[in-house]
Protein backbone atom coordinates (compact mmCIF):
# COMPACT_ATOMS: atom_id res chain seq x y z
CA UNK A 1 0.00 0.00 0.00
CA UNK A 2 1.36 3.35 -0.99
CA UNK A 3 1.62 6.34 0.66
CA UNK A 4 -0.04 9.49 0.28
CA UNK A 5 1.14 12.98 0.46
CA UNK A 6 -1.43 16.16 0.95
CA UNK A 7 0.81 18.90 0.88
CA UNK A 8 -1.50 21.58 1.32
CA UNK A 9 -4.23 19.73 3.89
CA UNK A 10 -4.44 22.99 5.87
CA UNK A 11 -3.10 26.12 6.50
CA UNK A 12 -1.74 27.77 10.08
CA UNK A 13 -3.04 31.18 11.78
CA UNK A 14 0.35 33.16 10.18
CA UNK A 15 -0.41 31.33 6.28
CA UNK A 16 1.48 28.45 6.57
CA UNK A 17 1.05 24.85 4.77
CA UNK A 18 0.47 22.05 7.30
CA UNK A 19 1.40 18.74 5.13
CA UNK A 20 -0.88 15.42 6.11
CA UNK A 21 0.15 12.20 4.44
CA UNK A 22 -2.26 8.94 4.68
CA UNK A 23 -2.32 5.09 3.78
CA UNK A 24 -2.52 4.84 0.49
CA UNK A 25 -5.05 3.39 -2.08
CA UNK A 26 -8.35 5.28 -1.20
CA UNK A 27 -8.90 9.72 -1.24
CA UNK A 28 -8.77 10.84 2.25
CA UNK A 29 -12.08 11.03 3.16
CA UNK A 30 -12.69 7.58 1.85
CA UNK A 31 -10.63 6.38 5.36
CA UNK A 32 -12.31 3.84 7.13
CA UNK A 33 -11.99 5.26 11.23
CA UNK A 34 -8.53 5.73 10.78
CA UNK A 35 -5.26 5.63 13.02
CA UNK A 36 -4.34 9.74 13.75
CA UNK A 37 -0.72 9.82 14.46
CA UNK A 38 0.24 13.73 15.19
CA UNK A 39 3.54 15.77 16.11
CA UNK A 40 4.15 19.37 16.76
CA UNK A 41 1.00 20.68 18.57
CA UNK A 42 3.58 22.31 20.34
CA UNK A 43 6.29 24.23 18.38
CA UNK A 44 8.46 24.32 21.18
CA UNK A 45 8.70 20.37 21.47
CA UNK A 46 10.75 19.00 18.63
CA UNK A 47 10.70 15.53 19.90
CA UNK A 48 7.06 15.13 18.90
CA UNK A 49 7.91 16.01 15.54
CA UNK A 50 10.66 13.99 15.19
CA UNK A 51 8.72 11.27 16.70
CA UNK A 52 6.19 11.87 14.16
CA UNK A 53 8.80 12.35 11.07
CA UNK A 54 10.34 8.29 11.92
CA UNK A 55 7.27 7.03 12.48
CA UNK A 56 6.50 8.50 8.37
CA UNK A 57 9.80 7.28 7.38
CA UNK A 58 9.73 3.71 8.30
CA UNK A 59 5.61 3.72 7.26
CA UNK A 60 7.34 4.90 3.65
CA UNK A 61 9.93 2.14 4.00
CA UNK A 62 7.32 -1.24 4.50
CA UNK A 63 5.39 -2.77 2.31
CA UNK A 64 1.98 -2.27 3.50
CA UNK A 65 -0.46 -4.95 3.41
CA UNK A 66 -4.29 -4.58 3.21
CA UNK A 67 -5.35 -5.84 6.43
CA UNK A 68 -3.39 -3.16 8.02
CA UNK A 69 -5.37 -0.68 9.72
CA UNK A 70 -6.26 2.50 7.31
CA UNK A 71 -4.01 5.96 9.15
CA UNK A 72 -3.26 9.36 8.69
CA UNK A 73 0.27 11.21 9.94
CA UNK A 74 0.47 15.23 10.52
CA UNK A 75 4.37 15.79 11.57
CA UNK A 76 3.93 18.82 12.61
CA UNK A 77 0.67 20.84 13.24
CA UNK A 78 1.76 23.97 14.53
CA UNK A 79 4.30 25.11 11.92
CA UNK A 80 4.04 28.66 12.53
CA UNK A 81 5.71 27.68 16.29
CA UNK A 82 7.93 25.12 15.12
CA UNK A 83 10.01 27.98 12.97
CA UNK A 84 10.42 30.15 15.48
CA UNK A 85 10.66 27.41 18.87
CA UNK A 86 7.33 28.90 20.20
CA UNK A 87 4.91 26.51 21.82
CA UNK A 88 1.75 28.56 20.71
CA UNK A 89 0.55 29.33 16.79
CA UNK A 90 1.26 32.47 15.17
CA UNK A 91 -2.03 33.97 17.10
CA UNK A 92 -0.29 33.23 20.28
CA UNK A 93 -2.96 30.30 20.92
CA UNK A 94 -1.96 27.05 22.67
CA UNK A 95 -3.08 24.71 20.33
CA UNK A 96 -4.01 21.73 22.83
CA UNK A 97 -6.48 24.25 24.87
CA UNK A 98 -8.38 25.21 22.06
CA UNK A 99 -10.39 22.43 21.29
CA UNK A 100 -14.45 22.37 21.24
CA UNK A 101 -14.99 20.44 24.48
CA UNK A 102 -17.10 20.50 27.71
CA UNK A 103 -13.94 21.71 29.69
CA UNK A 104 -12.78 24.84 27.68
CA UNK A 105 -11.89 27.32 29.54
CA UNK A 106 -11.35 31.28 28.95
CA UNK A 107 -9.23 31.11 31.76
CA UNK A 108 -5.32 30.48 31.68
CA UNK A 109 -2.44 30.78 34.00
CA UNK A 110 0.40 32.05 31.77
CA UNK A 111 0.69 33.39 28.13
CA UNK A 112 1.77 30.18 26.52
CA UNK A 113 -1.37 28.48 27.82
CA UNK A 114 -3.92 30.95 26.25
CA UNK A 115 -7.16 28.86 24.91
CA UNK A 116 -7.19 31.44 22.26
CA UNK A 117 -11.08 33.96 22.01
CA UNK A 118 -13.03 30.87 22.00
CA UNK A 119 -13.21 27.13 21.18
CA UNK A 120 -11.97 25.87 17.69
CA UNK A 121 -10.64 29.61 17.27
CA UNK A 122 -7.64 28.45 15.39
CA UNK A 123 -7.18 27.01 12.07
CA UNK A 124 -5.49 24.41 12.54
CA UNK A 125 -7.53 22.94 15.42
CA UNK A 126 -10.66 23.99 12.96
CA UNK A 127 -8.70 21.62 10.26
CA UNK A 128 -8.14 18.96 12.86
CA UNK A 129 -11.91 18.86 14.49
CA UNK A 130 -13.59 18.73 11.14
CA UNK A 131 -10.89 15.82 10.40
CA UNK A 132 -12.14 13.90 13.59
CA UNK A 133 -15.80 14.63 13.03
CA UNK A 134 -15.64 13.23 9.72
CA UNK A 135 -13.31 10.19 9.59
CA UNK A 136 -14.19 9.25 13.62
CA UNK A 137 -10.40 7.55 14.10
CA UNK A 138 -9.92 5.08 16.15
CA UNK A 139 -7.15 6.41 18.04
CA UNK A 140 -5.54 9.36 18.14
CA UNK A 141 -2.10 9.89 19.11
CA UNK A 142 -0.01 12.69 19.51
CA UNK A 143 3.68 13.48 20.40
CA UNK A 144 4.91 15.72 22.86
CA UNK A 145 8.11 16.50 25.07
CA UNK A 146 7.97 17.53 28.79
CA UNK A 147 8.48 15.31 31.70
CA UNK A 148 8.33 11.40 30.81
CA UNK A 149 5.36 9.77 30.78
CA UNK A 150 2.42 8.06 28.59
CA UNK A 151 -0.94 10.15 29.01
CA UNK A 152 -4.23 8.24 27.92
CA UNK A 153 -7.83 9.66 27.97
CA UNK A 154 -9.62 6.59 27.05
CA UNK A 155 -9.50 2.90 27.66
CA UNK A 156 -10.10 1.06 24.01
CA UNK A 157 -6.60 0.50 23.65
CA UNK A 158 -5.11 -1.22 27.13
CA UNK A 159 -1.99 -3.02 24.97
CA UNK A 160 -0.63 -0.33 23.57
CA UNK A 161 -0.47 1.83 26.73
CA UNK A 162 1.34 -0.65 28.53
CA UNK A 163 3.58 -1.84 25.50
CA UNK A 164 4.46 2.27 25.49
CA UNK A 165 5.33 2.04 28.91
CA UNK A 166 7.28 -1.10 29.05
CA UNK A 167 9.04 -0.05 25.40
CA UNK A 168 10.21 3.36 27.25
CA UNK A 169 10.67 2.85 30.74
CA UNK A 170 7.84 5.69 31.36
CA UNK A 171 5.03 5.99 33.41
CA UNK A 172 1.67 5.95 31.87
CA UNK A 173 -1.32 7.60 33.54
CA UNK A 174 -4.82 8.78 33.22
CA UNK A 175 -4.12 12.03 34.06
CA UNK A 176 -1.02 14.54 33.78
CA UNK A 177 -1.23 15.91 36.75
CA UNK A 178 -3.02 19.57 36.48
CA UNK A 179 -5.64 20.35 34.61
CA UNK A 180 -5.80 20.97 30.93
CA UNK A 181 -9.31 22.12 29.95
CA UNK A 182 -9.86 22.39 26.28
CA UNK A 183 -7.34 19.59 25.62
CA UNK A 184 -7.20 16.71 22.39
CA UNK A 185 -7.65 14.42 25.08
CA UNK A 186 -10.42 15.76 26.72
CA UNK A 187 -11.77 16.53 23.03
CA UNK A 188 -11.43 13.28 21.96
CA UNK A 189 -12.84 11.35 24.44
CA UNK A 190 -15.53 13.19 25.77
CA UNK A 191 -16.81 14.62 23.05
CA UNK A 192 -15.81 11.21 20.73
CA UNK A 193 -15.74 8.41 22.84
CA UNK A 194 -12.08 8.25 20.87
CA UNK A 195 -8.92 7.05 22.97
CA UNK A 196 -6.24 9.62 22.87
CA UNK A 197 -2.42 8.41 23.78
CA UNK A 198 -0.10 11.44 24.29
CA UNK A 199 3.54 10.67 24.29
CA UNK A 200 5.21 12.82 26.34
CA UNK A 201 9.14 12.15 25.40
CA UNK A 202 11.47 14.05 28.23
CA UNK A 203 12.59 17.64 27.03
CA UNK A 204 15.80 17.65 25.73
CA UNK A 205 16.40 13.81 24.72
CA UNK A 206 18.67 13.47 21.76
CA UNK A 207 16.56 13.44 18.36
CA UNK A 208 18.01 10.20 17.28
CA UNK A 209 17.06 8.46 20.46
CA UNK A 210 13.70 9.12 20.61
CA UNK A 211 11.61 6.67 17.53
CA UNK A 212 14.22 3.82 19.19
CA UNK A 213 12.14 3.99 22.54
CA UNK A 214 9.12 4.14 21.12
CA UNK A 215 9.26 2.29 17.82
CA UNK A 216 8.36 -1.46 18.83
CA UNK A 217 4.51 -0.61 19.92
CA UNK A 218 4.23 1.97 17.21
CA UNK A 219 5.08 -0.17 14.57
CA UNK A 220 2.81 -3.08 16.14
CA UNK A 221 -0.48 -0.31 16.18
CA UNK A 222 0.45 0.81 12.28
CA UNK A 223 0.56 -3.42 11.79
CA UNK A 224 -2.83 -4.13 13.50
CA UNK A 225 -1.52 -6.48 16.08
CA UNK A 226 -3.78 -4.23 18.61
CA UNK A 227 -7.10 -4.33 16.69
CA UNK A 228 -6.64 -7.99 16.79
CA UNK A 229 -5.67 -8.00 20.71
CA UNK A 230 -7.73 -5.56 21.36
CA UNK A 231 -9.44 -6.01 25.08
Amino acid sequence: MSVTRVSTWAHSASGNNIELFHSGGVTLMELKNPILFIGGVHGDEPEGVRLADDTLDWLKSRQQTNECPDWILIPCLNPDGYKINSRVNGHGVDLNRNFPCKTWSSDYRAERYFPGPRPSSEPETQALVELIEKLQPSIIVHCHSWEPCIVYSGNTFPNFVEDLRLASGYEAKDDIGYQTPGSLGEYGWNTHQITVICIEEKEGNPLDCVWTRFRDPIQKLFSGVYYKNNE
